[in-house]
């Protein structure tokens, strides 16, 4: 029996055609679409172009907007299980965290694995197709919290920038977690040595990288946020933490270490282009400065901030200044949502209160998503449009009732409130199709996740 050889049969390649509108994050020009290929962008094609060889298939998007997948910076899976949870509704960030606490404590494995793919699930229909995670929670029997998160990542399909957090101050010890909430430092190093180990990848199209994340200056001592430093570099991984959130966080830092956020990030050795921060609120001219200098990076949380009242960070300040921004949803529990593109609209609002219509415009805020989120994570391979990058779409239709009467395809994606993406693809496969994920009960996970998300506060 005769047999073909493997060249015999022309690779699949994929044309992207002539979308409604097009975000490359870059102004190259894709109006006719873009050529996929083993998983990456081979080709942008010009508007009225034909791809320069033979495709094996195309995709007729001309009733789409074609962006890059978003990529969030910033959340807290396991919080989707606390959403709108009543006793926390009005308060600011200090008296939140301690009423939350008690209940994140009682978090199990089987909580921890619907929360994440809940999360998961609620970003890709928002068209993001890679998410950082701070997960810093490691009570009794959930020692395995990361691996689980590992395993959700891998079976829904997307990227991932996973960090293993830490608490080691306790209340005790004049900081605000609850003493079954911190761990000792060698148990942490030994943890995220391990993590390391088993699960990050490296170069272009990694699916699931692991970083370091002591979670805050009310939370951890200096000496683990020195250790987890040497170790990131020894490891050449990445760094993460919250900071310059609130002012009581700011007050805090005076009061504990003597020193204002940025000053303390120098000290133990965080200030510098490995690192990536959350939130960022609270910078003077001076610390913008140092951050754009060291190429620290800041992950703008708007919905977050607005929810908790912390207050307008100075985005636009910190990206003129060399500050890679990106964007992040932060936790479901103050959020309360994990919506991406929804999250560009609350930063081109936001940021307008305190810049001005004419300084952030949607192309602004698209580009913090899109290629300065990729910027924040340390990666070039994502978050733009462009031959030889991952092939990681967003693709959203405009014939819902809220976009009728709208004009410009780009700027009605976020003017006109679009929630929900009706293809995401990730390495060249499609993983929403018509705006649903193929193979996921979303009715049951929604039904296990509810009656977790009762449990949980009720104590039982």
């Amino acid at each position: 029996m005769q047999t073909s050889s493997p060249a015999a049969f022309p690779a699949a390649r994929i044309w992207i055609r002539n979308p409604l509108a097009v975000f490359t994050a870059n102004r190259l020009d894709a109006s006719g679409g873009l050529v996929i290929e083993a998983g990456r962008i081979t080709e942008l094609v010009a508007a009225g172009g034909r791809p320069a060889a033979p495709v094996t298939s195309t995709f007729d998007a001309s009733a789409h907007v074609l962006l890059p997948g978003l990529i969030n910076t910033h959340h807290h899976f396991y919080q989707t299980l606390t959403r709108a949870w009543a006793p926390v509704v009005n308060t600011p960030l200090f008296p939140w965290l301690k009423n939350l606490y008690p209940v994140w404590a009682r978090l199990s494995p089987e909580d921890l694995e619907l929360a994440t793919t809940v999360a998961l699930a609620e970003l890709l229909r928002s068209g993001c197709t890679t998410a950082a995670d701070h997960h810093y929670l490691f009570p009794d029997g959930l020692e395995q919290a990361v691996d689980v998160q590992v395993s959700a990542v891998r079976r829904l399909g997307m990227r991932a920038m996973l960090t293993r957090g830490s608490m080691t101050l306790g209340e005790d010890d004049g900081g605000l977690p609850p003493r079954a909430t911190v761990q000792a430092a060698e148990v942490i190093l030994a943890d995220s040595e391990r993590l390391i180990g088993a699960y990050h990848e490296r170069g272009d199209g990694a699916v699931i990288q692991i970083g370091l994340a002591p979670c805050s200056p009310f939370s951890v001592t200096q000496e683990i946020m020195k250790a987890s430093a040497a170790l990131a570099e020894a490891h050449d991984v990445r760094l993460h933490t919250h900071l310059a959130e609130t002012m009581d966080e700011e007050a805090f830092c005076l009061e504990m270490f003597g020193l204002r956020t940025v000053d303390y990030l120098e000290s133990v050795g965080w200030l510098g282009d490995r690192t990536w921060l959350a939130h960022g609120v609270h910078f003077n001219d001076s610390e913008i400065a140092r951050l754009g200098a060291a190429g620290t990076a800041v992950a703008h949380c708007p919905t977050s901030n607005m929810r908790l009242a912390s207050g307008i960070g100075r985005m636009a300040e910190l990206e003129d200044a060399g500050v890679p921004v990106g964007l992040g949803v932060d936790g479901s529990a103050s959020n309360d949502a994990s919506n991406l593109i929804l999250e560009a609209r609350q930063a081109l609002y936001l940021q307008r209160l305190r810049y001005g219509a004419e300084a952030i415009t949607p192309e602004r805020a698209l580009g913090w998503a899109t290629r300065g989120s990729a910027r924040a994570l340390g990666r070039s391979d994502i978050g733009e449009l462009a031959p030889g990058r991952q092939a990681d779409l967003a693709l959203f239709r405009l014939d819902d009732l809220r976009f009728s009467g709208s004009h410009d395809p780009l700027s009605a994606l976020l003017l006109c409130g679009a929630d929900r993406a009706d293809r995401v693809m990730v390495g060249g496969e499609w993983k929403v199709v018509d705006g649903e994920l193929p193979g996921l009960d979303l009715e049951e996970l929604t039904a296990r996740h509810s009656e977790a998300a009762r449990r949980l506060v009720a104590g039982g």
